[in-house]
């Protein structure tokens, strides 16, 4: 588990464009990684 201010892991994942995000690929920019939960969860 991740705490506050630590450095997320890079990974790889396909985007709905079908296209491979990583996250080395922004690596030194600004970004907000958002995890949707899955549909009809209390998360």
């Amino acid at each position: 588990m991740l705490n506050v201010g630590d450095k997320a892991p890079d990974f790889s994942l396909e985007s709905d464009t079908g296209e491979l995000f990583s996250l080395s690929s922004i690596a030194g920019k600004r970004a907000v990684i958002f995890f949707y939960p899955k549909d009809n969860t209390s998360g």
